[in-house]
């Protein structure tokens, strides 16, 4: 068939009758399927089951002696941070590991630095209300709903397929109210993509208006890989150490798609002067972390080579999902002019871009037929995208049958939205 684009009325019409046939028959065989969050699934939780009998009843003493039943280290144990320090581009004692939320991370550093400010600033930041982020786009919509939160001006930034836009960033963050930039450097939330070097540096080194601006590098899927290629990212703490800007970035990551996603471990890494910082804030809010939780991740992971073998596995059970997904979408969408989709290497999301207007429909479709897909607008900052485009689909969770029964229900959707569309305008 030509695309829709070439097709008469009459041929929109004839086909738009057998689109809603199939979508009927669809709805009629009473699918519920969840595609809306990025979850590992059981099996993958179960890669990690051994290390629930870690690290052992008798087996609680760090290296350095410290009772790990007990409190105290707020930065972490020393084991534990240098276990991560290649995932985080960091010396271990500029590692923080909290408990198991990275998310958390995130939100406490905003509240520091709103109540507290940051070192090189003027002050807390709620002083200087109002602020602003740069918000790459599509991106993830749990760093937007922190933004909003907290009344901080979200400014969009479309990415490019090496990273953000970096001409409208740098001139953006001229802007002395433009305190940072949220950035998934690895594998972008969702669009997949991964900076290239030229960005990373630019980031590193580019003027801002704000002295104490920050980049909120959330490198949360540095070690997800679905392919065997393996693109490179640039190290951010050295290349803004290079520019003359040791503060400017702060890394954050987690083992929540590692090991167990409730009871994983949260890192943060930054220069010593921003980790002291981190450290005298956080010292008021805890005593210390759960540390037996963080010896049980070094004697279940062991180093890197340890972290490569586990995710492998990850990659077996998730790998032929994102397949699954490629080959619906290909069969059904491919030369109709109404959709393009991201083929990642990496990560935990496939961004499906459909027809100008249609996203929404897209997901109402889907709904009435059992599906549930994250809410259109959820990639871009207030919830509104602009151009009612841009869909995150999330693979992970669903079996793999389901998964392939999901994308062609999808697929269906997208071409109906678009062929209704077509045939109101």
């Amino acid at each position: 068939m030509p695309p829709l684009s070439e097709l008469s009325n009459e041929a929109l019409a004839d086909l738009r009758a057998g689109l809603r046939q199939e979508f009927e028959a669809l709805k009629g065989q009473g699918l519920k399927l969840d595609m809306t969050r990025g979850k590992p699934a059981s099996a993958q939780l179960d890669l990690s089951a051994e290390m629930l009998a870690l690290p052992g009843n008798r087996d609680t003493t760090a290296e350095d002696g410290t009772d790990a039943r007990n409190y105290g280290n707020l930065q972490g144990l020393a084991e534990t941070r240098a276990l991560f320090a290649t995932l985080m581009g960091a010396p271990a004692d500029q590692i923080v590991v909290a408990n198991n939320s990275s998310l958390a991370l995130m939100h406490d550093t905003i509240v520091y630095a709103l109540l507290k400010g940051v070192p090189g600033g003027k002050g807390p930041w709620s002083k200087e209300e109002p602020i602003s982020f740069l918000c790459p786009v599509p991106g993830y919509d749990r760093h937007f709903a922190l933004c909003e939160g907290y009344g901080i001006r979200m400014i969009p930034v479309e990415m490019t397929g090496e990273g953000p836009d970096m001409d409208a960033v740098e001139k953006a963050a001229a802007d002395p109210s433009v305190k940072g930039i949220w950035c998934v450097p690895k594998y972008s939330n969702p669009s997949g993509e991964t900076y290239s070097e030229a960005t990373t540096r630019r980031l590193a080194a580019m003027k801002t208006g704000a002295p104490d601006f920050r980049i909120f590098w959330d490198n949360a899927y540095a070690v997800h890989h679905l392919t065997t290629e393996r693109p490179a990212l640039a190290n951010i703490l050295e290349a803004c150490a290079e520019a003359g800007n040791p503060n400017r970035a702060v890394v954050f990551a987690s083992t929540s798609k590692v090991t167990l996603a409730g009871a994983g471990l949260a890192l943060w890494a930054s220069s010593p002067e921003n980790v002291r910082w981190y450290l005298a804030q956080a010292g008021r809010r805890s005593i210390g972390p759960d540390k037996l939780n963080q010896l049980r991740h070094v004697r279940f992971l062991r180093d890197d080579a340890g972290i490569a073998a586990h995710m492998e596995k990850h990659r077996a059970l998730i790998g032929p999902k994102f397949a699954a997904v490629d080959e619906a979408f290909a069969a059904r969408l491919n030369g109709q002019g109404v959709a393009r989709w991201s083929a990642p290497k990496g990560g935990y999301f496939i961004t499906l871009d459909v027809q100008d207007g249609t996203a929404s429909k897209v997901v109402a479709l889907a709904k009435e037929a059992g599906i549930a897909l994250t809410p259109a607008g959820a990639t871009h900052p207030y919830g509104k995208d602009p151009h009612d485009r841009t869909l995150r689909i999330a693979p992970t969770f669903p079996s793999l049958a389901e998964v392939r029964k999901a994308a062609e229900a999808v697929a269906l959707c997208t071409l109906l939205a678009a062929c209704e569309a077509r045939l109101a305008g």
